[in-house]
């Protein structure tokens, strides 16, 4: 019966027992109780033995090598521990032990019972484990080991024994991969820890690595990646390699600290390769200069050559006659590009072979500038970053891009180049309407001029009308000015608090944290650097900061600025609708037809259509100052900052003093967009013209403010 027992252990199958491991009813009455619970405990410890083995026989035909990994390390276990007991309790048994064979010749179940005690616990969990994982039809390794951590957090020391040993497997298979990936830049075909553009796939990390590492494991893996793909000139050195392997293979990512140490170290030393050898200081900040010059118009004479080239070639298609050649297309701008940079010191900078126009909405057939509003809802283009300000340049979407390549891809990805694009459209709209409105004013300027050599102090015309005419000239002469210092007074703060102020804070930040690259390996934190994830911190908030600083991001203040625009448009488009002059011709007036037109009705409809405009400017210039008021008095900012693109909370351990110093006024961006308000209202309300108390409305009809509502 004791080796029939012992084989039972070992996982064969025996009549003493059923299928159900239950002590078989034809042999309890030769037994005593005391010996039915001793078989019965020992047939529930072989039962769960059988259990295990034959899920691990068939969990490992499995296609997930951590999974294999698993089961090798759990049937290595087993045999060399409980069935390593079978055979050493067979052999004393054999033996005549004493400690197991009472005289020499009878072995107690009790005792055997008491061998294989240890076991009923262990073999319990593993059970349970392996039934787990069988419910499962897919294992990534992130949760399998976070499942075998938590398991093996037991006061049971067998358990945690059995359990760490089988996580430290499948770390160790993890691990494998991690290296693979960040040192060598390889991705495995099967259980990939990334997709084909370097981003950690979902389900691959455990919990216990910190959004450290894992930021530090992507970006490595990414930058080394991308240097072996591209086949760049230099490498990674092998020494490097070898060192960070070496790093890796002396922690498991159970022990979160040291691994953070590590991978911390690695990614200060891929840095500082990457630095020193592929994109370095001098690309960043030519490829910075770069953007701000074309797209944040700095460079401000390229911008007006620029923007004077566009409405050449707009009038030179209206001037063709009707067939392909009258339609603006993509390589028309790209043409209006190099044109516009003749004569400017942008015609010799390589970078600007690296702009483009696209037109989202297909080629343009332009046409003249119309009075009306126009009609931002027929636009053809729809999209999500779409804003009134991108068809105001051309009158349909037009965007600017970049081209990036290898190695600028590390520093600037194409959420950095949209939101480029769309400060490009905004300041564009802004410098155009403004010279156009100068425009506008020497067209004026120039019609006085003539007029006054025939009708010297005065405006001229009969008696009826002599009074119509210098209203009509004296109200397009003041919406003019209004236009014209609203929009310098605009430009002024955007192009001088704005832009000039944050380039010049991210230069500085440039500047600072390039550090000593001469030894590669220095302890973290030893000096500031810079590696391309703070890189791009720093410049996702510079951009944040300027998108605040222009109020691009409040809807409000984009509407009511889109209406400012709208309205200089049309007031300047029916200026030259009219020859240039708001007043008309003195012998216009009734020579057209036949002497049916009354002198003056020509100034009276002008005088309509101008006082009009002027009453809908001032409006919205109200609104403009209201808004801006309404904004300083809320108790916080909608500062925009998009937490996907912000890797402030990712950034390494070694890089943390860079970030708390260079990224300083990161934190304080409420304030700062405050100050750039108040700063817009000291420039708007230099003259008191918005803040000072009216009682009258600021058109013409003179009527209080009860009265102009209806009360009195």
């Amino acid at each position: 019966m004791i080796a029939e027992l012992l084989l039972v252990l070992a996982g064969h199958d025996s009549s003493l027992f059923t299928a159900d491991a239950t002590l078989n009813p034809a042999f309890a009455p030769l037994l005593h109780p005391g010996e039915q619970q001793a078989l019965q405990s020992l047939a529930l410890i072989a039962s769960r033995y059988r259990h295990i083995k034959a899920a691990s026989d068939r969990l490992s035909w499995s296609s997930s090598r951590y999974i294999c990994a698993l089961c090798a390390t759990l049937r290595l276990i087993l045999r060399d521990e409980y069935e390593s007991l079978v055979v050493e309790t067979e052999a004393k048994v054999l033996g005549r032990d004493p400690i197991l064979v009472a005289n020499g010749a009878f072995v107690p179940l009790s005792s055997i019972r008491a061998l294989f005690s240890e076991w009923d616990a262990p073999l319990a969990a593993l059970v349970d484990i392996v039934d787990q994982l069988e419910a499962e039809k897919q294992w990534t390794p992130g949760p399998l080991i976070d499942l075998l951590l938590l398991r093996a957090r037991t006061g049971v020391h067998r358990i945690a024994s059995i359990i760490s040993r089988l996580s430290v497997a499948v770390q160790r298979v993890w691990r494998s991969q991690i290296t693979a990936f960040i040192v060598h830049g390889s991705i495995s075909s099967t259980d990939p820890l990334a997709s084909q553009n370097y981003a950690l796939t979902d389900g691959v990390l455990p919990s216990c690595i910190s959004p450290q590492s894992r930021d530090s494991i992507q970006y490595v893996g990414r930058a080394v990646a991308t240097v072996k793909a591209a086949k760049w000139q230099k490498q990674l050195p092998a020494v490097l390699a070898s060192k960070h392997t070496e790093l890796l293979e002396s922690v498991l990512p159970e022990d979160q600290h040291a691994f953070d140490r590590v991978l911390s170290q690695i990614r200060v030393n891929v840095s500082e390769w990457l630095w020193m050898n592929v994109l370095t200081r001098q690309d960043v900040e030519e490829a910075v200069d770069s953007l701000g010059n074309y797209f944040l118009l700095r460079n401000g004479e390229f911008s007006l050559a620029l923007i004077r080239e566009i409405e050449r070639l707009k009038v030179s298609r209206l001037t063709r006659q009707s067939g392909p050649v009258s339609v603006i297309r993509e390589r028309d701008l790209n043409l209006a590009l190099l044109r516009a940079s003749l004569g400017t010191t942008a015609q010799q900078d390589p970078a600007l072979a690296r702009l483009r126009f696209s037109l989202p909405s297909g080629p343009l057939r332009p046409l003249f500038p119309s009075p009306a509003a126009p009609d931002i809802s027929s636009t053809q283009f729809v999209s999500a970053d779409w804003s009134p300000f991108h068809s105001h340049l051309l009158g349909t979407p037009l965007l600017l891009s970049y081209s990036i390549s290898w190695p600028l891809d590390l520093f600037l990805d194409e959420t950095d180049l949209a939101t480029y694009s769309s400060l490009f459209c905004f300041l564009s709209a802004l410098r155009k309407n403004h010279t156009r409105i100068h425009a506008c004013w020497t067209s004026l300027s120039n019609a006085q001029r003539a007029r006054r050599r025939w009708t010297g102090l005065g405006e001229g015309g009969t008696v009826e009308d002599l009074e119509a005419r210098k209203n009509l000239l004296r109200c397009g002469w003041g919406i003019v000015r209004d236009m014209g210092w609203f929009l310098d007074t605009l430009l002024g703060y955007i192009m001088t608090d704005v832009v000039d102020v944050e380039f010049r804070k991210l230069k500085e930040q440039l500047g600072k944290g390039t550090g000593s690259a001469s030894n590669i390996q220095r302890p973290p934190g030893e000096e500031d650097y810079l590696d391309f994830t703070s890189l791009r911190t720093i410049h996702t908030a510079y951009l944040d900061r300027l998108q605040n600083g222009c109020l691009l991001n409040n809807t409000g203040f984009t509407s009511i600025l889109q209406s400012i625009l709208e309205s200089c448009e049309q007031f300047v488009a029916q200026v030259e609708r009219w020859g240039g002059d708001v007043l008309p011709a003195l012998l216009f007036e009734g020579s057209l037809r036949s002497g049916n037109e009354q002198v003056g009705a020509l100034v009276q409809e002008r005088w309509r259509s101008v006082s009009q405009l002027n009453q809908t400017l001032r409006h919205h210039l109200v609104s403009f100052y209201e808004q801006l008021t309404d904004m300083t008095s809320q108790q916080g900012f909608s500062i925009g900052i998009d937490g996907s693109k912000s890797m402030m909370m990712n950034a390494s351990i070694a890089n943390q003093s860079l970030v708390q110093g260079g990224l300083k006024n990161l934190g304080s961006t409420e304030a700062q967009t405050r100050r750039h308000v108040e700063r817009l209202l000291l420039r708007l309300d230099f003259n008191g013209e918005f803040s000072a108390p009216k009682s009258t409305v600021g058109h013409a009809s003179g009527k209080g403010v009860l009265a102009e509502g209806g009360i009195v």
